[in-house]
């Protein structure tokens, strides 16, 4: 079998011309992963369910909404952040806009990549592969934060983004470390192997589970067919059905952001950066790097010490 490796709420002024793509943007490119956004917005009752490639965060000024998770009903009340896998077919199915009738929602749409190497997250991160929904410490977050978010979101400054992006990472981070309050308990088991009555859903979790905790190693499909014991091809129809990307591209896809996430964590050797991320040779590694990212690791890496970003570079944030 071939190996796997070849690879003023949200108001604007009327002069402000808005930086990001449209809303519906974030899902556009493939379900599977989708872009990093922030939006505010009058709560609405979705006709259908769908589903997304990213982390989503729910907020409402007041009132609540009623949501079906994989036809399982929640309750979301306002003033708490909720946040669940957008892959678990979702819709809002009614709303209570509060005694003022006008009440806001803001939306963060986390990329599933950019979420699942957030270090220190633990249990946070399997809660939501497995279909949980959750809201986070009441201090995690209130209206002026997200406003504060957004506005950085809208800026369109690289150095502003990033900025943001780490705050939620450290929000997520303590998260993990207090705990949070359970709308919906995960679902999904962590191991499918052997459970042939499992849903399609449940079968790709494994997949991308084993994926991830394998990564530096040599992947194939029959290794990870293995997994849930179907046959590779099947296996690989499936993976690419729910997850809407073919699974080699999305291991290639994983393992340029463990790439990125390592040029960021320290100064190691491009060679060694490569090698963690299991990529297979430096030129390969180069290669798929540079067109993901439209520059070389060492490019990158330079990059991001002269903006203070690396250990022992002078900037500090």
């Amino acid at each position: 079998m071939t190996e796997i490796t070849n690879s003023t709420l949200a108001r604007k002024s009327p002069s402000a011309a808005p930086v990001p793509r449209p809303d519906r943007k974030f899902y556009a490119h493939t379900r599977a992963f989708g872009r990093f956004g922030i939006r505010w917005f009058a709560p609405q009752i979705m006709p259908r369910e769908h589903w997304h490639g990213h982390i989503e965060f729910n907020w409402l000024t007041e009132g609540q909404m009623d949501y079906l998770f994989d036809e399982r009903a929640i309750t979301v009340p306002s003033g708490r952040l909720i946040m669940f896998w957008a892959g678990i077919p979702h819709q809002t199915v009614s709303i209570d806009r509060g005694p003022s009738h006008e009440s806001r929602q803001c939306n963060i749409y986390l990329s599933l990549d950019s979420f699942l190497y957030m270090p220190g997250l633990g249990s946070l991160t399997e809660t939501m592969m497995g279909g949980g929904v959750i809201m986070l410490p009441r201090d995690a977050v209130d209206t002026a934060l997200l406003e504060r978010w957004y506005s950085d979101y809208r800026s369109g400054n690289a150095e502003r983004t990033d900025i943001l992006k780490s705050e939620i990472a450290s929000m997520l981070r303590r998260t993990a470390m207090v705990g949070w309050d359970t709308l919906l308990d995960p679902w999904i088991e962590p191991d499918a192997k052997g459970t042939r009555t499992g849903t399609p859903l449940r079968y790709v979790v494994a997949m991308v589970r084993h994926i991830l905790e394998n990564l530096s190693e040599p992947l194939t499909s029959k290794d990870v067919a293995k997994v849930v014991g179907l046959h590779p091809n099947y296996a690989l129809n499936l993976f690419t059905s729910v997850m809407g990307i073919a699974m080699q591209k999305f291991v290639i896809r994983m393992r340029l952001i463990r790439a990125r996430s390592l040029l960021f964590a320290n100064s190691m050797s491009i060679a060694n950066v490569a090698y963690e991320s299991g990529f297979s040779s430096q030129s390969q590694f180069y290669e798929h790097f540079r067109s993901a990212y439209g520059m070389t690791p060492r490019e990158m890496q330079k990059s991001l010490a002269a903006s203070g970003y690396l250990p022992g570079s002078e900037k500090v944030y």
